[in-house]
């Protein structure tokens, strides 16, 4: 009866110090749990805390450019006054002899030289050459018989005694066909020669010659 209580006895006390072990046991376990669960938790409160305090970085400081002031601009020192050259020259002698109007004369003739060897324009003389013969000018049987009309603008050279020396063909319409007509027939041709400062000159000027069959 006794070894029955004993055993018993042992049997209750054995349970409670597993009770107590097992309890011991479950509260570590959810204590390290719960230690676990915490340290996530404090490293991102942490990272969260770190990431609110962080200071955004400064903007480098503006560079700031000095201008330089222009350099102060120079007053142009005033012109002298122009003198005349008139009376600057009135009272100095070049020991130059008076001239009379004589004596002017004379000399624009040394000069100019003798006109008589100056080719001039029509334009530049006094008197312009005038036709006082002009022989009549052969018209092109091609021509003739196909009813072709036309001009040619000649350049003549008329010497100082009204003669043709040269001629030179400026314009020709229909071209290739009047030319050689124009040329022939105006190689006959007399002038009075163009006048310049009361001489007979050299001349160049220009003759249109028509071919009309009308």
């Amino acid at each position: 009866m006794q070894n029955a209580k004993g055993l018993h006895g042992r049997s209750v006390l054995s349970g409670l110090v597993f009770m107590v072990f097992g309890s011991a046991l479950v509260i570590g376990t959810l204590l390290m749990i719960n230690r676990l669960a915490e340290a996530p938790s404090r490293e991102a409160e942490q990272a969260s805390t770190s990431f609110a305090v962080e200071r955004a970085p400064e903007p480098p400081p503006q560079r700031v450019v000095r201008r330089e002031p222009p350099p102060p601009q120079r007053s142009r020192a005033e012109a002298p006054p122009m003198v005349s050259l008139d009376s600057s020259l009135s009272g100095i002698d070049f020991g130059i002899p008076g001239l009379d109007a004589g004596d002017l004369g004379s000399l624009q003739d040394q000069l100019l030289g003798d006109t008589a060897d100056v080719v001039m324009t029509d334009d530049s003389v006094d008197a312009p050459p005038r036709p006082v013969y002009q022989a009549p000018l052969d018209y092109p049987r091609t021509a003739r018989a196909q009813g072709v009309q036309g001009y040619v603008v000649l350049s003549l050279l008329i010497s100082a005694a009204g003669e043709i020396e040269r001629v030179q063909v400026l314009e020709a319409e229909p071209a290739g066909i009047f030319e050689e007509s124009a040329i022939q027939g105006v190689q006959a041709w007399r002038f009075e020669p163009a006048q310049y400062q009361g001489r007979s000159v050299k001349v160049w000027a220009r003759q249109r010659i028509r071919f009309d069959l009308s």
